[in-house]
């Protein structure tokens, strides 16, 4: 460094402090081309240490969240469908390949019902195209890998939102579904405090887009889609019947589900469309959602952060009817398989439709700190438990199914208990997320040994 500072040391030397009287110094040809010759060599080293130094910082930078907006969802205009590709590839996802099959769209297929519904839809033959628009309400990163499992499957999964009209028009007059698994939402009941219009979005204005679009198709597809045991709301009566009021929500959530349920009704007696609701209780398992108390519950534990239980008032017990996705994906396919052809045609009513509602739940009611205490004993890790009053944000003291008439309207028997569905679910938490570490550690030991490379490629200039 000191060796570098001497020129430029020198010619300050050389500049009088009267302006005006500076003195041009001719210098030989010899003189300038021996300090090019001089300099190239350290001014290409240079040049290389501070690539490599933008390049180190850039690739162990963490990846910057995406941009979160009011609807909490990717704009429509930045996903590109269409063309004889796309739409090549849409024909084979969704063509049927047993007998008496089905051609299924699934919309919030890269979601945790989604994945496990497309999935064993596409394994026991049915054609099935899958429906996302992956927004960041939790880990995109989490959607993008069942996104990738159900691909390896078979099922296409389009990008892009039910509150497109143009894409979905397009999927219809592609394919000719005969059914719609409709699970794409915004979820979780906390959440609405704080993005209260994604949920108006979605669960209604995007409800009524499918609708639309479905009640126009010709033939007319059976709809079956996920109301949620929210409409309850604050009832004190249990267990929870579908003959129950819902007309008093806790949240905003429960009320953008109740509107569906009533938006259902409408369509099916104006246009005839065959419609199912499915009130879903807790439903927990493998590659669930992050933002579950079981799931966030197993990541604090781990990590040895405290976990908040709440209470109710004079120290009530909190519960839920916890259910299992396998259990849940079995009512799931139960409702497809025994819902009626619409009866509309191109928007037109010929008749009466089918119009149903059941709950798919476990019947079991566990309190969470009973939940708690079971994954404590899979994880072998003592949680650090702190107990609060349960706060007003539309969370209720208590779920519990009465699953009767789904019994014996779909045949439908939840026979997973609550011990070793978590048993299940540790498993697979701990495989994935054991599996991204070591993919990350992987990526930077490959970084590490590139840098490494360079570094002493610079030397040897």
């Amino acid at each position: 460094m000191t060796q570098l500072l001497k020129p430029m040391v020198s010619h300050i030397d050389n500049i009088p402090s009267t302006p005006g009287k500076l003195k041009t110094e001719k210098s030989s040809p010899y003189i300038s081309r021996l300090r090019l010759h001089y300099s190239l060599p350290k001014l290409t080293m240079w040049s290389f240490l501070f690539l490599a130094l933008i390049l180190f910082f850039v690739l162990l930078s963490p990846p910057s969240s995406p941009p979160t907006n009011q609807s909490s969802r990717r704009s429509l205009q930045t996903t590109s469908w269409g063309g004889p590709v796309w739409e090549r590839r849409v024909r084979s996802s969704a063509r049927v390949r047993s007998g008496n099959g089905l051609s299924v769209l699934v919309t919030g297929a890269a979601g945790f019902v989604g994945m496990h519904v497309s999935s064993m839809l596409k394994r026991r033959g049915d054609g099935v195209l899958g429906l996302d628009n992956f927004n960041n309400y939790y880990d995109i990163g989490l959607k993008r890998s069942r996104k990738a499992l159900i691909e390896r499957a078979g099922v296409f999964v389009v990008e892009g939102d039910i509150n497109d009209p143009a894409l979905l028009r397009k999927l219809f007059d592609v394919v000719a579904f005969t059914h719609v698994m409709h699970l794409a939402a915004q979820a979780g009941v906390r959440y609405a405090m704080q993005n209260p219009s994604s949920y108006v979005n979605s669960n209604i204005a995007g409800f009524v887009n499918l609708l639309e679009v479905c009640k126009s198709a010709n033939p007319q597809p059976a709809i079956v889609w996920a109301s949620s045991s929210s409409v309850y709301g604050l009832n004190s009566k249990v267990p929870f019947s579908e003959k129950d009021r819902t007309d008093h929500p806790a949240s905003l959530y429960a009320a953008t589900k109740k509107a569906g349920e009533e938006i259902a009704h409408t369509y099916n007696h104006i246009y005839g469309l065959s419609i199912t609701g499915l009130r879903f209780f807790t439903v927990y398992g493998p590659w669930g959602r992050p933002d579950m108390a079981y799931f966030f519950f197993t990541k604090d534990i781990l990590k040895g952060n405290p976990i908040t239980i709440f209470e109710a008032a004079n120290h009530g017990t909190v519960a839920r009817d916890f259910t299992y996705i396998d259990d849940v994906v079995k009512g799931c396919l139960a409702a497809l398989d025994t819902a009626k052809k619409s009866t509309g045609s191109g928007g037109k009513k010929k008749g009466s439709a089918q119009l149903r509602i059941f709950n798919l739940g476990n019947t079991s009611p566990v309190p969470v700190s009973k939940l708690v205490s079971i994954l404590e004993k899979l994880l072998k890790v003592k949680a650090r438990r702190r107990v609060l009053p349960m706060p007003r944000n539309g969370d209720v003291q208590f779920t519990h199914a009465n699953i009767s008439l789904a019994q014996k309207e779909l045949g439908y028997k939840p026979s997973t208990d609550l011990e070793t569905g978590l048993k299940n679910f540790v498993k697979w938490y701990l495989s994935y997320y054991d599996s991204k570490k070591s993919a990350c550690y992987r990526v930077y030991n490959s970084q590490q040994r590139s840098l490494e490379i360079l570094s002493n490629d610079l030397k040897g200039i």
